[in-house]
């Protein structure tokens, strides 16, 4: 079922840079960096395969992905600025966006601060959600921006390049990255509950231990 439903998302995705050109790559790569669940990884590779035909300029396409995120990141960057948080929170979930994804993008941002906005721009879920608690944050506008741009100028360089060096067998890039997404995630949900487990789990312990010796 899961399968099905990324191969017309993938479909879908294709019919529309088709229709719209370069017009369809900016809105597709606004709205994966608005948090709708539509893949990068299948975006830039296909339109990077059509360079090789003629049809888009390497750099072009590659600007344009990124101005796509780039407002599509100020987008979510203002709804966490302006309390929008608690609408995603509440009705996200028909967006397929759950409080555990903006749970990893929180703890990212907050341990590593202003660098999350750049290096969270290759990890997967939190390059979608990175905006969201840097909004709330209230992090400096421009630096958002700069950061932002700066992230997603190699990741967007990356997929685009290898579409176009793959040309119409683009859809590898796309299969090989989806399981790196699902490697750094599941070492990320380990984490996670390593710090569950040291921070709650056994501090709860020795708090209990300490009230039973007294």
């Amino acid at each position: 079922m899961i399968f099905e439903i990324i191969n017309l998302l993938g479909q879908w995705i294709i019919n529309v840079i088709k229709t719209l050109g370069y017009k369809g790559v900016f809105i597709l790569m606004l709205l994966e960096s608005a948090a709708v669940p539509i893949p990068s990884e299948i975006i830039m590779p296909f339109a990077g395969s059509l360079i090789s035909k003629g049809i888009f300029n390497f750099w072009l396409i590659v600007s344009v992905g990124v101005m796509g995120n780039l407002v599509g990141s100020i987008l979510l960057y203002f709804i966490g600025k302006t309390g929008g948080r608690y609408f995603l929170e509440k009705y996200g979930k028909y967006l397929l966006i759950h409080q555990r994804h903006l749970k990893i993008a929180d703890d990212w941002f907050y341990k590593h601060g202003d660098k999350a906005i750049f290096f969270g721009r290759i990890l997967p879920i939190i390059r979608t959600f990175i905006s969201l608690p840097a909004g709330v944050s209230k992090t400096n506008f421009g630096k958002f921006c700069f950061y932002t741009i700066l992230g997603c100028i190699p990741w967007n360089i990356f997929l685009t390049f290898f579409g176009l060096k793959l040309g119409e067998n683009w859809q590898q890039v796309e299969r090989y990255f989806r399981k790196f997404d699902i490697i750094i995630l599941s070492t990320g949900l380990v984490v996670i509950v390593i710090y569950i487990i040291k921070n709650y789990i056994i501090k709860n312990y020795y708090k209990n231990n300490r009230g039973i010796n007294k």
